[in-house]
């Protein structure tokens, strides 16, 4: 198992949750698992139904057989600062360029940079080790980008090329991307069963195979249950309107004449089956889209209730009880 889990996806498929679960997943049975965020709109926060997370690994949850998840918000600032204190020494310094603006110009003039700082964060939590010699953190998680710019956002070696060819930028960009590149790093891709985000995880993992880098699995989010069969379905195709009146009365659903209560029901429910025959031909048919990306796939349901911290725990039970973890 990688031990840099990177989930990205299309806007709207719920990534940042994915991420949480398989944070609170990796962190069973006694492991210790960090979950990052890099695009500051603590969703991480939100979901644990917690305060913002400051600039600091904070514990946030306690996994099933007592491991320990926590949680860093990356501020690209502030990560600028640590990087100028590691490498330059600045000190105080670095907080006065900080007063002058000067770190914020650097960031926004520089995307290349902050992306550096991003991953470099993260890759630093990876390698990090203890006075023991011990992994510091069996897991991170990334919450990263969407699927739209995570190839951008990962190869960092490019994005610096044009900023820096030599010196500590360029170095921390190499020993960013040996990470990255490696066995150590999985980028999982979240989806639904529709067509935009299928066909944009489709070219994500292409960008990403072609950039060399580690693909992983995709999820499947927010999956609505089967209510009927193939059966089921040939059936909707086939019955009458009055059969269906016939049943809904034996049912005890009123008499079946015309204009009966029975009847009334009748034209609400074929339409309603209906939509449902077509919600499934297109689901199996982004299916069978995702099946020929020759990558493990995996599903989790849509909660009925509603997403919260109990439904993060569910949604984690069920990444462990398919293998992911």
């Amino acid at each position: 198992m990688s031990r840099l889990q990177v989930v990205s996806g299309k806007g709207g498929t719920g990534k940042t949750t994915v991420a949480a679960a398989l944070a609170l997943a990796l962190a069973t049975a006694g492991k210790r698992t960090l979950l990052v965020e890099v695009e500051g709109r603590q969703g991480i926060a939100q979901l644990f139904e917690t305060q913002a997370l400051p600039y600091e690994e904070r514990k946030i949850a306690v996994a099933s057989g007592g491991g320990e998840v926590y949680a860093l918000a990356i501020d690209p600032e502030l990560a600028l600062l640590d990087y100028l204190q590691m490498f330059y020494k600045l000190g105080g310094a670095g907080r006065a360029l900080k007063k002058l603006g000067a770190i914020d110009f650097a960031t926004t003039i520089a995307p290349g940079l902050r992306d550096v700082l991003l991953t470099g964060k993260a890759c630093e939590a990876v390698r990090r080790k203890d006075k023991n010699g011990r992994f510091v953190y069996d897991y991170v998680v990334m919450d990263a980008p969407p699927t739209g710019r995570i190839t951008r956002f990962l190869n960092v070696n490019d994005e610096v090329a044009g900023l820096a060819r030599i010196g500590p930028i360029h170095n921390q960009a190499q020993a960013v991307m040996r990470v990255l590149k490696s066995s150590e790093t999985a980028v999982h891709l979240v989806t639904l069963l529709e067509e935009m985000p299928v066909q944009e995880t489709a070219d994500g993992i292409a960008e990403l195979r072609a950039a060399k880098l580690p693909v992983g699995r995709v999820i499947v989010n927010m999956v609505r249950p089967e209510v009927l069969d193939e059966d089921g379905l040939e059936l909707v195709r086939t019955v009458t309107r009055s059969s269906v009146a016939r049943s809904l009365s034996a049912a005890g659903l009123g008499g079946a004449r015309r204009g009966g209560h029975a009847e009334r029901l009748v034209d609400p429910l074929l339409q309603q089956a209906e939509e449902y025959a077509e919600r499934y031909a297109l689901e199996h048919e982004q299916r069978a889209v995702l099946g020929e990306l020759d990558l493990p796939l995996h599903e989790l349901p849509l909660l009925a209730e509603g997403l919260d911290l109990a439904g993060l725990y569910q949604l984690a039970n069920e990444l462990r009880k398919q293998g992911i973890a």
